[in-house]
């Protein structure tokens, strides 16, 4: 139970991100993607090819800026679950050959006490990892690094 309230705690702050981020640059740079690729579209003499090369280089800021924000959120959660991995070995190691139903508890409760340390310590993170974010992310889609 603690480990389930846990997970939804942490999915809830990282979705709760990207809707932020979303809203504060991604949807932008999508309305300005979709403008460009319809100023493509409305050039009647242009080959199939031409349009298509077009609208690529219309969406590719927006992808690049998606994939950095995506790579950095593959980051956090990489972090988070080498923090409660690290959690769990350490248990492992605690935990007897054949722990009674007392010593289960107790080092579940171990378990669960440092798994809660490792959200609080990534929740707190969440903010530094969002200025960055948008820190990156206002300096425009030409200086977004290669993810």
């Amino acid at each position: 139970m603690v480990i389930e309230q846990q997970r939804r705690r942490i999915e809830d702050a990282v979705t709760e991100m990207v809707n932020e981020m979303d809203k504060s640059h991604l949807r932008k740079m999508q309305t300005d993607m979709h403008y460009c690729a319809a100023k493509c579209c409305e050039d009647r003499g242009a080959s199939i090819d031409t349009v298509q090369n077009c609208v690529e280089r219309c969406s590719a800021p927006l992808t690049r800026a998606q994939s950095y924000v995506q790579h950095e959120l593959g980051e956090f959660q990489g972090r988070l679950q080498r923090c409660v991995m690290q959690c769990n070995d350490d248990v492992k190691v605690k935990m007897p050959p054949s722990p009674s139903e007392s010593e289960i508890a107790k080092y579940t409760t171990q378990f669960e006490r440092c798994a809660v340390s490792c959200v609080d310590k990534h929740v707190g993170l969440i903010p530094s990892l969002m200025k960055t974010i948008r820190e990156v992310l206002a300096k425009g889609p030409n200086k977004i690094p290669e993810v």
